[in-house]
């Protein structure tokens, strides 16, 4: 089954053309990451998945997740779940964690005196808090904690849904060396456990060793696109990036240092 099928969609933002006769599909045979640069059109695809921008239609421009192009949203968050470093600004001051973890279920940012919250929602959020290792913090304030503790809340926030499939965005972005090690080996765990992974990014060391397809994204097109060993090469991370770089594995990971 295909998680993404975007075929020949054109996207604008405002008055800007930000995608054009775009196609990519992505299965669930395996986790897949999508590197580029800085507006090389990551981000459009995020608000594609997150319906916060829409294609233009056309006869000949479909877009679907899991094969289906209407979705009802409490069915679409138990198959997909976006976890965005963005989200970390979208909440007051005075949320605590549990809260974050809880407005999953409504994907919001709070929780809301019409939203309910039963015994069986109280028990996954706190069964995902423990997965993580964050039941401890469910009662500190958001705003207090450090960024690696809020992206892990953030992740608890998707995961409440039991997604099928887990979409990360510039995951380890803002944190230091540790935190950024200790939370590669989380979307590790989570692979490990039957999760399928779409990674987002510009940074090759957050790619964990487990995924092996790799989408090279510039300029809104698709220039590569297959095996990770084949894709991660010298010649193609110099021609996305415009700069000359040299790719360095170990132990399944990845680094780029300046060529």
């Amino acid at each position: 089954m295909n998680i993404i099928d975007f075929q020949n969609i054109t996207v604008f933002q405002g008055r800007n053309k930000v995608l054009e006769d775009f196609s990519l599909t992505i299965d669930e045979s395996q986790s897949t990451v999508i590197l580029g640069p800085n507006g090389s059109g990551k981000t459009t695809l995020l608000k594609l998945l997150n319906r916060e921008l829409y294609i233009v239609e056309d006869k000949a421009s479909s877009l679907k997740i899991f094969e289906k192009d209407r979705w009802n949203v409490d069915e679409l968050r138990s198959n997909l779940g976006v976890v965005s470093q963005h989200l970390q600004y979208g909440y007051s001051n005075s949320a605590i964690g549990l809260y974050v973890v809880l407005s999953g279920f409504y994907s919001s940012d709070g929780i809301w005196q019409h939203q309910e919250f039963d015994d069986r929602k109280l028990d996954r959020a706190k069964e995902v808090m423990d997965l993580l290792a964050i039941s401890n913090l469910k009662d500190r304030e958001f705003s207090t904690m450090s960024t690696g503790e809020q992206r892990k809340f953030l992740l608890a926030r998707s995961l409440v849904n039991d997604p099928a499939v887990l979409v990360f965005d510039e995951p380890t972005s803002g944190l230091d060396m540790s935190t950024c090690f200790q939370y590669l080996e989380i979307i590790r765990e989570l692979i490990s456990m039957g999760k399928k992974v779409i990674l987002v990014t510009h940074h090759i060391h957050e790619i964990p060793p487990e995924v092996t397809r790799v989408i090279l994204l510039k300029e809104g097109r698709v220039i590569e696109d297959g095996d990770k060993d084949q894709i991660l090469t010298n010649t193609n991370l110099t021609n996305l990036f415009d700069w000359p770089i040299k790719v360095i594995k170990e132990n399944g990971y990845y680094q780029a240092i300046p060529g």
